[in-house]
């Protein structure tokens, strides 16, 4: 008789030892690979990556980055958010070779491969993990819903479409006209 073989987590640990630019995140322990993002969604990544690096730098907020840059949250969980931000007041979860622990905002382009991570799994993770705003980007439908922190994990606060503009409850002030994210990527 065959035994199947008990389903393996793997550990920040064995993650760590992939080759640098290994195209996978490690959520729930699971080696998670995706296809390399699709220049619309990397135009979409760069006119929102410029917008928050110019609204944080001008403010002197903290720091914003983009993928691939590992976020450690658990001994089986390291995402690669599209784009992150950590304030000044944590800073301190910022190390040479990764981000240990929750980043302040997160914001995550939807696609094909990942649309279902992004919207369940890493929704759930980010939550638990204290992640105080999380932004899921439609590239196909041109919305964003900005979710946030409210006792319970992150809710929606607000659901932005072609023609509006983004504001931030974390990052009062901020203002992001999404013809010009939306515009960019065509």
């Amino acid at each position: 008789m065959v035994v199947p073989k008990p389903w393996i987590k793997f550990t920040v640990k064995e993650y760590m030892s992939l080759p640098e630019g290994a195209p996978y995140q490690l959520l729930d322990g699971e080696m998670i690979s995706a296809p390399s993002s699709t220049p619309r969604h990397q135009s979409i990544a760069a006119a929102i990556c410029r917008a928050l690096y110019q609204f944080v730098t001008q403010n002197k907020l903290g720091q914003v980055w983009f993928a691939p840059l590992d976020v450690v949250l658990s001994n089986h969980d390291v995402a690669q958010p599209d784009l992150l931000f950590v304030s000044n007041s944590r800073s301190d979860i910022v190390t040479e070779a990764n981000i240990q622990g929750a980043p302040d905002l997160v914001v995550e382009i939807l696609s094909t491969a990942t649309a279902l991570y992004d919207r369940e799994y890493k929704q759930g993770l980010y939550s638990r993990h204290g992640v105080r705003e999380y932004w899921l980007v439609d590239p196909e439908a041109e919305t964003v819903e900005v979710l946030g922190e409210a006792g319970q994990g992150l809710t929606l606060n607000a659901a932005y479409r072609r023609g509006e503009t983004i504001t931030s409850p974390l990052l009062q002030g901020l203002s992001i006209d999404l013809d010009q994210i939306f515009g960019q990527a065509n």
